[in-house]
């Protein structure tokens, strides 16, 4: 009878029978796939040639007896016709419109004696049917053929031996069958289809007895979990696929077999019946057709209507085993894989606590007795050691291997944390072994039971605490306890399910209850709290198809992780579900819940709360790092999950890793031996606290009477001097707390604070206490100086080193007086650090900052201490590096408060990049550093027995920690982001100690602020603090430098293809000829020893310019470093005889005057050589004189020099412009005289060569004739700037003229102890040594690699071998205007801008006084003219360029106003960034400012003097039209102030009317000049302002000399611009 019509009438119900495919989403378009040969073969079999559909089965579900049944029975059968016609006609007509009408066996209405004989009965009926269809031809056609068979007994869900029976059984009934239809039935494609869950299914759903009692019934465990069904209903069709695939019916090509399973996905509860409609059985049998064999994975899901599926254009048939290539893609297990992972503990401290601990925050690992675990199937290891391919292993529990209470070997062999914790403790208990559920032995106290989820973790906590009471092994109440909860998996995977049930609430409910009975009933448990596995991730595995996974039983597992699309708004749903688990269990850890005894605590480990896929090389994600059923955790990734727990365990809570990356190896970390506690909650404290190991704390068993034998529980008495880092401003400020850091926490200073113990705050103190409970002197709380409980630390916030002797004094004082001291006796540490005060205000006045003030001031206080403190040792400690500070400050500008730069620290943080200031600024760094070194080397403090000083040198170096956006890290600092917090302390205190027991010549120099610092122990052996005496140790002496070499690390060497035509694409190793005019600078006089003592030797081989004088290795020359391009290159000078001077034609006297004939000469030369190619070869010719006309400007002042030397100059240029081809002409802008021979002293102070060589150099620095040699040595800089970059030069391709201007701002050369470097310098004083050559070589040739606009304009004179910059791929070229993109290039498109438009702005900028460097500001004067406005706009528009300010003038109202504008919190008043003292008035930012008449003016002084820095100097000039501008006291200020009279003697000067000078606070000087001008007639006055802060900075000035000269100067350039316009005049 025809049972098919059972099966369908039961999954109708009450409802209509028939839905056709119109209910069905149908996109197959069969005309785009080909379909028009007949197929020859079943594995090629299309749904276009299939001729006709049959159907045969028997569900062996016959009704029991009854006349409501029969009647039933009766019924169906009637309808059967109309039941087969529902399965699957509509889809096969799609593709084959001549598809025959289906056809369905006869029935019978007797039941068969059993199953096997009704379906070889109906198999035989529907032989005789298709072969009596006359519509059909039996023997061609192709037919499809389904026989339905089932057993609603459910055998295959139960375990392997039943269901390999059951299978047998099956095949056996179903075999005589399937041979009929083989030998039967040409041009066959049967399904066997198996809706043995589909009945079953239909049963519980309508509450239907299908059948009686079956002799094949059986019983199944009943304990059988979701996996075990999920993994045996896997197992069961790959039984079947694999029976059927080695059959013969797959050999065929006629005829096949293949196997169609129907797994139903889970439901929800709501969701009721099935779908009552066939229908939906056929697409979902067609879909499966149509899928390859051994990928049929889906579960069949009954509530959906599914699409129907389409054949593709690259496979377009029905899938056989052939076909699909099943065996290569079938999960075969595989042999025994060695796949254990095992490492290393090596960590140096693997002891117990001395006695065992009783609180949990001062748990160590080794103090561990008993280990347990709670959660699902990932802590039981499902699958954890089971061979690749075995997917019915994975039912299988390798308890041993489980990451969290695993126990099977060791750590060698396998990595779990109780092997982890039993390299500490090999004693430890509760761990599992083997393989077994949680109530086999082997299990012990891993009580997770697979398949769980949060509602069965408390009946799991019940069972544990139960196991530890009722175990002989194990101490209930003495022995320390790890417990491991892991739980939610199977939470997530089911939510979907029953939102209701798996809500976060009710998760953390769960939760909570099962911690309640661990924390109400278990001393001395550590509990770890694992948070939820980010689960979402499981996609990437699902859905990648080149790896071979068992998707069916993934998507049986997990349906709500793997059933709907990326971007569902399920998926969207259960992504928030999981980080709400997340949450609410750190909420309930966070609420404090479980921190009420001090005998157990709960710590969430978040290693899992962020997980990525590991992948393979590939990018495939790796499948081996799981169990064969790709969801478990194979032993590969317990083993790395156990390092990652383990890491988490002893991170400090707030720090712990939240992503733990899978793919790395292995790395055990060890516990910190600063802190070597698992982390708590209490005992994390921000990484404040600190465990001190040592077991040696003993004093000496008398008082040492020497320094050298001082132990630390010999120290009495501590005490700190210093500034605003010993007096601990900021230290506990809450981040954004900024006025706060003017607090004083004294009590947590690293040096001197005793606020709590080293168990909450690190400082050496208290690391002293640990030693010595009698310690004294220590500070605590909060409070200035003078404050009782700053006791001995009486470091004063700000203070510089001139105040470190006033300290000293009152430190001396107290000790004397103070009764807890005893003065004589004690053993005093003294800890200072000074300089940080110095280097911020260093810029407000170079003389009192100096490095040899600060040497002075620090060796006056240690003095004192030396001479009147007994018993003490000293550390010296060096200031924090300004650089530091610049790069935290700096480079968080959204946290830092930049904006008060100026009042934070000025001099350090308001300084440009690669400015000159900055570089004076490191330079002036390094000689504090050397001066403390000096001190301290020189011996003069160990001269008594009980007194030593030792420099401690860990503050030397500080590496910053990195976040990993690239950004610093700022939560080691202050609000302001300049002070230390706590954090850093506790570093600073960590690495004081240490290098105190270090031995001097082995200290650290290095302060990793993210490092471990261990606090290292006295020894037996060495129990001493270290002093020089007891090191060992003897100061070194420096090794003298042999030569000024420098080292080549260019790599882009080559020429260019073809010689270049064009000046702008002249690369180094192009240039051929090189040359040099010049004076005595260019001569190299004096750059070495001359053996006469009368005459210098000029060293022309050494010169910087010119000299080839042996290798670049050991002298440093343009000529040398241009070898390295091209080594045959010519014209260079060697040794000192004229003979060999090349084409040097520089000579010692010479002046500018003497450059045209010098060039003649040049040229001549030049012409005359048969080396060189006049034409051909590209020549170097460096011009740099202008020194010796310096000089002997005083003889005679009333020369117009600098309009003589440009015009010299020009016609030396003009000159080789017109003879010469093919040439690159540097020009070095002459040196700032007064500034290098400023503070020449020793030898130095009067020198001979000065008086007769260079008459200027006699007059006094402040002097009138000085402020004139500064002015006309700045106008003959900014002369040649504005010759340089007009177009008289810059018509050819082949000649440019290039400025090169290292030496516009030149630095004094400094030692150590501040004061004049004389190696610089030659015998003479006045000469530059070798050493200055090769730094004035390295300076020239990096000119030339910079971009002009942007290049150095200082000195640099620093030793390093490895400064030279390297020419690169990208910018291959020696720099010219053009090729710097300051001039058009002649073959681009001219632009609307006036191609002059921006050299004019660049004079202009040079006007100013400052070249743009990148990054840097850029000083712009505006004209009032509508077309150079127009032509600057293409500067300004420049991403590089910022334009800050400017200065108008107005030539119709001779009006001017320069203003130099600071940031004024507050003040409402824009301003721009500030800079250290420059050295010409205009060198300045200047504010545009609209013609306002005087009492407008006077408005705009008077709102602005509220904002004014304490000690600027403000001058103000009242007349027609008002000018307000700063003054500095850098040069004498009585004579700015008479120089502001000369005014009305200068061509174009205003008439002066009144005079008013702020001055705040009262300066004695300015009252004179106040006074002299007074006497002279003119209205002047002094006014101090009231709201002036004295405290802050005592001489600071903000700019320049005579404002009225530098008005007057940009007069004269406003002609001058005039005279460089092409259309000769401007508006």
């Amino acid at each position: 009878m025809g049972l098919l019509l059972l099966l369908l009438l039961l999954l109708l119900g009450q409802g209509s029978l028939i839905h056709t495919l119109k209910n069905f989403p149908f996109s197959c378009n069969p005309k785009k796939l080909g379909l028009n040969m007949l197929s020859k073969s079943v594995h090629s079999l299309r749904p276009s040639d299939i001729k006709l559909v049959a159907a045969i089965g028997n569900l062996e579900t016959l009704p029991d007896s009854g006349t409501e049944h029969l009647e039933k029975h009766k019924r169906m059968g009637e309808r059967r016709q109309q039941t087969c016609l529902a399965m699957m006609t509509d889809i096969i007509k799609r593709f084959s419109p001549s598809v025959l009408t289906p056809v369905c066996p006869p029935g019978k209405n007797v039941v068969p004696r059993d199953a096997a004989e009704d379906l070889q009965n109906q198999a035989k009926d529907l032989v005789r049917s298709l072969q009596e269809n006359r519509q059909l031809d039996f023997q061609h056609d192709w037919k499809l053929i389904n026989v339905f068979f089932s057993n609603a007994s459910q055998c295959h869900l139960c375990a392997s031996a039943q269901q390999e029976k059951h299978l047998t059984d099956g095949m056996f009934k179903l075999a005589g069958t399937l041979d009929y239809l083989h030998k039967e039935v040409p041009k066959a494609f049967v399904n066997l289809v198996d809706l043995s869950e589909v009945v079953a299914m239909s049963r519980s759903q309508q509450g239907t007895q299908l059948s009686g009692s079956t002799s094949n019934s059986c019983s199944c465990p009943g304990d059988a979990s979701k996996l075990d069904k999920a993994v045996m209903q896997w197992s069961y069709q790959e039984a079947w696929e694999s029976l059927l695939a080695s059959s013969s019916f797959n050999g065929k090509e006629s005829f096949t077999v293949v196997f169609q399973p129907f797994f139903y996905e889970m439901l929800r509860p709501q969701e009721g019946p099935l779908l009552q409609d066939p229908t939906t059985l056929a697409v979902s049998l067609w879909n499966s057709m149509l899928k390859p064999a051994g990928q049929k994975d889906e579960p069949f899901g009954a509530t959906e209507r599914q699409p129907v599926k389409c054949p593709s254009q690259e496979r377009p048939y029905l899938f056989t085993y052939n076909n699909s290539n099943y065996w290569t893609t079938v999960l075969i297990p595989q042999g025994k894989l060695e796949v254990r992972e095992g490492t290393e503990v090596l960590c140096p401290d693997k002891d117990p606590s001395d006695a065992v601990p009783t609180s949990v925050h001062r748990l160590k690992p080794a103090d561990i007795k008993v280990i347990g675990a709670l959660g699902d199937s990932l802590t039981a290891a499902n699958g954890a050691g089971s061979q690749p391919g075995n997917i019915v292993d994975v039912l299988t529990q390798y308890r041993g291997l489980s990451w969290s209470c695993g126990g099977d070997q060791n750590i060698s062999t396998v990595t779990t944390l109780a092997n982890i914790l039993r390299e500490f403790n090999p004693s430890l208990q509760g761990f599992a072994v083997g393989t077994g559920r949680q109530n086999t032995p082997g299990a012990f106290l891993n009580q997770a039971v697979a398949g769980d989820t949060s509602e069965g973790l408390a009946a799991q906590a019940r069972r544990l605490v139960d196991l530890m009471k009722n175990d002989s092994r194990i101490r209930f109440q003495e022995d320390w306890k790890i417990i491991t909860v892991f739980i939610g998996g199977n939470d997530l995977c089911g939510s979907c399910n029953d939102p209701d049930r798996y809500s976060p609430q009710n998760f953390t409910d769960n939760i909570r209850i099962a911690l309640d009975i661990l924390h109400a009933e278990v001393p001395r448990a550590f509990v770890n709290m694992v948070k939820a596995l980010e689960i979402v991730k499981l996609r990437e595995l699902y859905q990648e198809t080149r790896v071979s996974c068992p998707r069916l039983i993934l998507r049986s597992l997990c349906p709500c992780v793997l059933r709907f699309d990326d971007n569902s708004t399920e998926i969207a749903s259960l992504i928030e579900l999981n980080k709400k688990y997340q949450e609410g269990t750190q909420q309930l850890i966070d609420s404090g819940r479980y921190d009420t005894r001090d005998d157990f605590t709960v710590v969430v480990q978040p290693f899992l709360e962020n997980v990525d896929m590991p992948r393979t090389s590939e990018g495939l994600p790796d499948s081996s790092f799981f169990a064969p059923d790709c969801f478990h955790f194979h032993s590969k990734t317990h083993a790395r999950a156990a390092s990652a727990l383990w890491k988490n365990m002893l991170e400090p809570v707030g720090q712990k890793t939240t992503k733990h990356n899978f793919e790395n190896k292995i790395d055990i970390m060890c516990p910190n031996q600063v802190w070597p506690f698992l982390s708590t909650y209490k005992n994390s404290l921000q990484g404040h606290a600190t465990w001190l190991p040592c077991r040696e704390r003993s004093p000496s068993p008398s008082p040492p009477t020497s320094v050298h034998a001082l132990r630390p529980a010999d120290i009495q008495v501590v005490a700190a001097l210093g500034d605003t880092l010993i007096a601990g401003n900021g230290i506990g400020s809450r981040p954004g707390d900024l006025p706060d850091i003017t607090t004083q926490y004294r009590g947590l200073s690293f040096s001197s604070g005793g606020d709590g113990s080293l168990d909450n705050v690190t400082t050496l103190p208290n690391i002293l206490r640990e030693f010595n409970r009698n310690l004294t002197g220590y500070a605590v709380g909060t409070g200035d100086a003078n404050d009782t409980n700053a006791f001995l630390n009486l470091a004063v916030p700000g203070a510089k080193a001139g105040e470190l002797v006033s300290q000293v004094q009152i430190l001396v004082q107290r000790m004397k007086d103070d009764q807890r001291v005893n003065f004589r006796e004690d053993w005093k540490v003294i800890t200072v650090q000074i300089g940080a005060s110095d280097l911020c205000d260093h810029c407000t006045d170079s003389n009192l900052y100096s490095a040899a003030n600060f040497f002075d001031h620090l060796r006056n206080a240690l003095d004192i201490l030396h001479r009147e403190v007994p018993r003490a040792l000293v550390n010296l400690v060096d200031f924090m590096d300004p650089s530091v500070v610049r790069q935290v400050f700096l480079g968080n500008p959204d946290k830092c408060p930049v904006q008060q730069a100026s009042l934070l620290c000025n001099c350090v943080l308001t300084l440009r990049e690669n400015s000159q200031e900055l570089a004076a600024l490191e330079a002036l760094a390094r000689a504090y550093q050397g001066s403390i070194r000096d001190l301290v080397e020189s011996g003069r403090y160990d001269t008594q027995e009980d007194f030593a000083v030792v420099l401690q040198p860990f503050f030397h170096h500080v590496q910053l920690p990195v976040l990993e956006d690239g950004r610093l890290d700022t939560s080691f600092f202050a609000p302001d982001c300049i002070h230390p917090n706590q954090k850093f302390h506790s570093q600073l205190a960590r690495a004081l100690w240490v290098n105190m027991l270090e031995p001097l010549g082995s200290k650290t120099d290095i302060l990793d602020l993210a490092a471990d610092i261990p606090l290292s122990c006295p020894t037996q052996d060495k129990p001493f603090l270290r002093t020089p005496r007891n090191s060992n140790y003897t100061y070194p002496t420096r090794p003298a430098i042999e030569n000024w070499g420098s080292d080549f690390l260019c790599t882009e060497l080559s020429s260019s293809k073809s010689v270049p035509t064009s000046v702008h694409k002249l690369r180094p190793a192009d240039i051929k000829v090189v040359a040099a005019l010049g004076d005595s600078m260019t001569t190299a006089m004096g750059a070495q020893s001359s053996n006469s003592s009368d005459l210098l030797t000029s060293w022309r081989g050494l010169s910087w310019s010119i000299g080839g004088d042996g290798a670049l290795e050991t002298h440093t020359t343009l000529p040398n470093i241009l070898k390295k391009f091209n080594p045959s290159i010519l014209g260079f000078s060697t040794g000192t005889s004229q003979a060999t001077a090349g084409l040097n034609v520089a000579a010692e006297e010479a002046r500018a005057r003497d450059m045209p004939a010098q060039t003649r000469d040049l040229v001549t030369k030049i012409k005359s050589s048969p080396e060189i190619n006049l034409e051909k070869d590209w020549k170097l010719i460096t011009l740099f004189v202008g020194s010796n006309d310096l000089c002997h400007y005083c003889q005679n002042p009333e020369d117009h020099i600098a309009k003589e030397y440009v015009q010299h100059v020009q016609q030396a240029l003009d000159i080789l412009y017109e003879e010469l081809p093919r040439a690159f002409i540097n020009v070095v802008e002459i040196l700032e005289l007064t500034g290098l021979y400023q503070r020449q002293g020793g030898k130095c102070v009067m020198p001979l060569a000065a008086q007769s060589n260079c008459s200027c150099l006699q007059h006094a620095q402040n002097s009138l004739v000085m402020q004139e040699l500064k002015k006309v040595n700045w106008d003959l800089q900014s002369g040649i700037s504005r010759l340089s970059l007009g177009d008289r030069y810059t018509q050819r391709q082949d000649f440019a003229v290039v400025i090169q201007p290292f030496f516009q701002n030149t630095l004094l050369p400094l030692n150590k102890q501040g004061e004049t470097d004389h190696s610089f310098f030659s015998e003479d004083c006045l000469h530059f040594s070798e050493r200055s050559h090769a730094e004035m070589a390295i300076a020239l040739w990096n000119n030339m690699l910079e971009p002009v606009g942007h290049k150095t304009t200082s000195n640099n004179f620093t030793y390093s071998r490895a400064k030279l910059k390297c020419p690169s791929a990208d910018s291959p070229y020696l720099y010219t205007l053009r090729n710097s993109q300051l001039l058009p290039d002649p073959d681009e498109r001219v632009p609307k801008v006036p191609y002059w438009a921006v050299p004019v702005a660049a004079v202009v900028s040079l006007v100013i006084g400052v070249l743009p460097n990148e990054g840097s500001t850029v000083m712009i004067l505006v004209l009032q003219t509508k077309k150079l406005k127009q032509g600057l706009s293409a500067l300004l528009e420049r991403p590089e360029v910022h334009h800050y300010g400017s200065l108008d003038v107005s030539g119709n109202g001779r009006h001017a106003a320069i203003n130099r504008f600071r940031t004024v919190p507050g003040s409402g008043h824009t301003e721009g960034s500030e800079e250290s003292l420059p050295r010409h008035p205009l060198r300045l930012l200047a504010k545009r400012r609209a013609t306002l008449t005087p009492e407008e003016q006077l408005d705009t002084v008077s709102s602005q003097e509220q904002g004014l820095t304490p000690s600027l100097y403000k001058v103000q000039l009242l007349s027609p039209t008002a000018c307000t501008c700063k003054c500095s006291l850098d040069w004498a200020l009585h004579m700015q102030l008479h120089s502001c009279l000369s005014v009305n003697k200068a061509p174009g000067g205003w008439p002066l009317g009144v005079l008013r000078v702020h001055s705040f606070p009262p300066e004695p000087r300015m009252a004179t000049a106040v006074s002299d001008l007074q006497a002279a007639g003119v209205a002047a006055t002094v006014r101090t302002p009231a709201r002036a802060r004295r405290n802050l900075w005592e001489k600071r000035i903000a700019l320049g000399v005579s404002t009225v000269l530098a008005i007057r100067d940009v007069l004269e350039r406003r002609a001058a611009l005039t005279e460089t316009s092409p259309s000769g005049s401007l508006p």
